[in-house]
């Protein structure tokens, strides 16, 4: 049992020795794996900890297929993209509190591929751009071990999904998801949850088999805290998220702020608010900040949501910026408010859905605007239907309308999308 125990030191070591490091490699999620099993213990040991590992672990494989076109009032060719992603996941057993998980995703086209993924190939800058290059990559390599039922830290390739995914988030839409090179810990105590992170590398939806446009990789030496309070009249989240891009310099900057949301009989709130500002060599100096308000009730089967989301501006420098969050998620579909823009945004939206038989039903109204110059950006509809056919198969339709008033150019967006579990 001594023995054991000193084994567990061992390789905890190795894991701070390789957060020390800072290693910048794509490898090093890969190599962090190694850190169970290069501690001083016997070969007996050693096999009969990976053989538990292996044989008490779970293996699935999923299939994710999409057709997406993209239309756009500009001199670019429409694009379209018949793509298919299939990830095997592997998830060990515990074993002396230390647990592995691997996952890869091949991601290819399968019929129409005239699409600009921002790889540079004949696409590049002649066809509307679609973030789905091909190529195949391991997607999580981390090593997760146990320092009591409350606590627990984990080291390598991992992914992040934070709240509501507004600042730290995997997006999983795109085919080839956001994951971060990272080292985090997280403690349970009571109703608080506490989880920190520290990542050294992002490894973006850009990355594929061929060359970019875009960086594939942030390097990082970022920071990102998020401590959570469960009460009876709701729940209250503190975060800071501190990004430091050595790559990337104009996107580094440091947010903290408070997320709530709570349940008041048949109606719920989620409210935010944060600051933002310069951090790390970012050449620019600024502060802005971002506020949230949204609520949601029942009536029936029917769902209704209204919200208001305001990204700010430095007198019109620069934009309220969150570059690791899931950005699908907000300001439409049509993804044209990827990057925040210099005079801001105010979004003000309604939603409403609900289930017509199997059919699971929503539709969204946009209007955007300027928050530095209270100019109108322009207005978008989206609409989306899904489909659970059992579950291991299930069907999503979606289709997104953005009509400029100043910004960007009307875009017309339809996916349709299957997903096979295994």
């Amino acid at each position: 049992m001594k023995g054991r125990r000193q084994d567990g030191r061992n390789i905890l070591l190795c894991m701070g020795k390789t957060i020390a490091s800072k290693a910048r490699s794509h490898t090093v999620a890969l190599g962090a794996l190694t850190c169970a099993f290069t501690a001083p213990v016997s070969a007996q040991s050693l096999t009969e900890d990976i053989a538990s590992m292996v044989t008490g672990g779970t293996t699935r494989i999923a299939m994710r297929y999409r057709f997406e076109d993209v239309e756009q009032d500009n001199a670019l060719d429409n694009a379209t993209a018949s793509t298919l992603r299939t990830r095997l996941t592997f998830q060990s057993a515990v074993v002396n509190k230390f647990s592995v998980a691997i996952e890869a995703d091949n991601i290819l086209t399968l019929g129409p591929d005239d699409y600009d993924s921002f790889a540079l190939d004949k696409y590049r800058g002649n066809h509307s751009v679609i973030a789905d290059p091909v190529g195949t990559e391991i997607n999580i390599a981390a090593v997760k071990y146990a320092l009591s039922e409350t606590s627990s830290m984990s080291l390598g390739r991992q992914r992040y999904n934070h709240l509501t995914q507004r600042f730290l988030g995997s997006v999983a839409f795109r085919q080839n998801e956001q994951t971060m090179d990272s080292f985090s810990y997280n403690r349970v105590s009571g109703n608080v949850t506490v989880d920190y992170s520290y990542l050294w590398n992002v490894n973006r939806v850009f990355k594929g088999s061929k060359t970019s446009a875009q960086i594939t990789d942030y390097d990082s030496n970022s920071h990102a805290l998020l401590i959570n309070g469960k009460e009876s009249w709701g729940t209250l989240s503190g975060f800071i998220y501190a990004l430091d891009f050595d790559n990337a310099l104009a996107a580094s900057s440091i947010s903290y702020g408070l997320y709530y949301t709570g349940t008041f009989g048949a109606f719920t709130l989620n409210a935010s608010y944060a600051a933002q500002s310069d951090y790390g060599d970012n050449p620019i100096s600024y502060d802005t900040d971002y506020a949230l308000l949204e609520g949601s009730t029942k009536v029936g089967t029917v769902t209704l949501l209204a919200g208001y989301e305001v990204l700010g501006s430095d007198s019109g420098r620069v934009g309220f910026a969150t570059p690791l969050a899931t950005l699908h998620r907000y300001q439409g579909f049509a993804d044209l408010f990827l990057a925040t823009p210099a005079n801001g945004i105010e979004d003000a939206y309604l939603t409403v859905s609900a289930p017509i038989g199997k059919v699971n039903l929503s539709a969204t109204y946009h209007d955007y605007g300027a928050e530095e110059t209270s100019a109108d950006y322009g207005s978008e509809l989206n609409i989306v239907a899904g489909y659970v056919l059992n579950p291991r198969v299930n069907f999503e339709a979606k289709f997104a309308a953005y009509e400029s008033d100043g910004f960007a150019v009307d875009t017309d967006k339809l996916w349709l999308t299957m997903n096979l579990a295994f």
